[in-house]
């Protein structure tokens, strides 16, 4: 089967976008993994499916799938370029638009060359974590903002090793069984912060991670007092704005506002 599909990105978390209203399209772990594959297929750190909202209460639905065939909840930077490609097919979709994802319903602005998306409520806050590994023992917080995440604040965020010790506190019996994002973030003196995530799906630090980013704004924002919005350097470079409203322990109306490009068009056999 020869497949239309647009490769797409959000501050350089990459992803294959398809359009399957039609429903004919069911992939396989094994293909998902392939397709993904940057040598054997159109390469990416996940694949994310159009799809008729079947419940009545958005505008359309979303497969999202990691790049290791794994199903995931939720990806702020993929729910940007999810907008931005139906914007593509529905030219007149008008400012905003609304989609399904397992975490809840999504609702996205556009705004010129950025995307505005309104994430579900974030859950499960928890502060001063302490955990050992790497013969270590180190202070970390966590949040979930539609998938779990794990923030570790560093005073040099270049020297961390992000796959090493995130592959560490993401298998750590602590968040057994279903493991958790990592991010180490670092704040920076003009009140912004760096974040850079190894993400659990992909297995590896990805150059953003819009859930992640969130969480490690939000979770900033808890222990250093920072306003909204908090403004996010990713490791691709790029920044994101995370805007959000406060209501003691917890969090509201949060946004994630940043780019979503198109790379390229193309088609490929499955």
């Amino acid at each position: 089967m020869l497949v239309d599909f647009i490769k797409m990105n959000g501050a350089g978390n990459d992803f294959i976008l398809i359009d399957n209203r039609n429903g004919n399209l069911s992939l396989t772990t094994e293909q998902i993994v392939r397709l993904c594959h940057r040598q054997k297929g159109v390469g990416a750190d996940g694949l994310i499916l159009l799809e008729n909202c079947k419940s009545g209460q958005a505008d359309f639905a979303w497969g999202f799938y990691n790049s290791d065939g794994s199903e995931a909840e939720m990806c702020g930077n993929g729910s940007r370029c999810f907008a931005r490609f139906i914007q593509t097919l529905v030219p007149d979709i008008g400012p905003t638009v609304s989609f399904e994802t397992i975490s809840g319903i999504i609702h996205a602005e556009f705004l010129g060359d950025q995307v505005k998306v309104n994430l579900t409520q974030p859950h499960s806050l928890s502060l001063n974590i302490h955990l050992s590994w790497e013969d270590q023992t180190k202070e970390v917080h966590f949040l979930n903002t539609g998938v779990p995440h794990t923030v570790c604040f560093v005073d040099d965020i270049e020297s961390v090793p992000v796959k090493k010790w995130g592959a560490a506190l993401r298998y750590h019996p602590y968040f057994s069984p279903k493991g958790t994002n990592v991010n180490f973030a670092q704040r920076m003196p003009d009140g912004s912060i760096r974040v850079r995530t190894y993400e659990r799906g992909v297995e590896s630090e990805t150059l953003a991670c819009g859930t992640g980013v969130t969480a490690s704004a939000l979770i900033s924002a808890t222990v250093f007092h920072l306003e909204s919005p908090v403004q996010v350097l990713t490791r691709g470079g790029d920044i994101l704005r995370v805007g959000f409203k406060r209501e003691k322990s917890c969090f509201k109306d949060v946004t994630l506002t940043g780019p979503a490009e198109i790379s390229f068009r193309g088609q490929v056999e499955i």
